[in-house]
């Protein structure tokens, strides 16, 4: 009966969440600020608009809990019903059993009290985001930061589906998003048996440990994604982050400028955008432990690229 029920919301996935075309988008600035309703208002019209582009009509959050409270509801889910912005919900699994019950109790408040026009609105369920790369040996190296086990993101992924039940959220699909790196480890294998969807996370200019100046980001990326794909079990894999800074230090041979993040863009982006869920990372800069780079396609008090963003 798990089985069939788990087949019917891929299928549920694949119907409703074809070809989602958005940004990820961060409680905080990255000068540590809080977001509230007005700026995910104002960041999701403006996602509709750019200039060059087709509109980018949905979201990816990284959690629930609105910054600066314990458990409300972020101020994104309204936002997303008042612009009509698909959402990628996010539930933060790094912080404990307790911070994790928060995010829960944030996304079902936050869906009774906004009822089915957020639900409708709805596209999936993340739990967790790269917290198997930060307690892999890589993330230990790098000092990446708390994360989870496979075995603590399997049993997070078991909570939500016991309190989504007989709730509007029940049919939606729950994944876990994460970098390639860490999929492929075997302990994590259970993860992606347990979700319907994998959240792949790649940034060539990150991967020092291969050739990977501009000339061979296209090819890395691909490379990376079909890692992903190879423990799938012919899952929907989702890009969930994916980007070139136009800032920021040299990383290996990778060069950090708008030249290349605009090639990043029109190589990997533009064959992505329609035709594979993808959440591009990102269309403002939000975290505060990257204050020496930058990703973002427009400036936090504009809406002009940075960069052509014609493909």
């Amino acid at each position: 009966m798990w089985s069939k029920s788990v087949s019917l919301l891929a299928l549920a996935a694949s119907l409703a969440s074809a070809q989602l075309k958005g940004f990820n988008y961060g409680s905080t600035n990255n000068d540590g600020s809080c977001r509230g309703y007005a700026d995910f208002v104002r960041f999701f019209t403006e996602a509709k608009n750019l200039a060059g582009t087709s509109p980018f009509t949905a979201a990816r959050l990284y959690t629930s809990v609105q910054c600066g409270t314990a458990a409300d509801p972020i101020a994104a889910f309204r936002a997303a019903v008042d612009t009509q912005t698909s959402i990628l919900v996010g539930l933060w699994a790094s912080a404990g059993r307790p911070a994790y019950e928060n995010e829960l109790n944030a996304l079902l408040r936050g869906v009774r009290e906004l009822g089915a026009p957020l639900a409708d609105r709805i596209v999936g369920i993340s739990v967790g985001s790269e917290d198997l790369y930060r307690s892999s040996p890589q993330g230990v190296a790098n000092n990446a930061g708390a994360g989870a086990t496979g075995a603590e993101i399997e049993g997070y992924i078991g909570w939500l589906r016991d309190w989504v039940r007989g709730t509007p959220l029940e049919s939606k699909p729950v994944g876990h998003v994460d970098t390639w790196t860490a999929w492929i480890l075997p302990e994590n294998r259970g993860v992606a048996n347990s979700v319907n969807f994998l959240g792949h996370n790649s940034f060539p200019y990150f991967e020092t440990t291969r050739p990977n100046s501009i000339d061979q980001a296209a090819d890395n990326f691909w490379s990376a994604l079909a890692q992903t794909e190879s423990v799938s079990s012919g899952k929907e894999v989702w890009v969930t982050e994916t980007g070139w800074p136009h800032v920021g230090p040299n990383s290996g041979a990778a060069v950090a400028n708008l030249g290349n993040a605009r090639r990043y863009w029109h190589d990997v982006g533009c064959r992505l955008f329609g035709s594979r869920n993808t959440f591009w990372y990102t269309l403002k800069d939000a975290n505060t432990a990257q204050t020496d780079i930058s990703f973002a396609v427009t400036p936090l008090g504009s809406s002009t690229p940075y960069f052509d963003l014609t493909c």
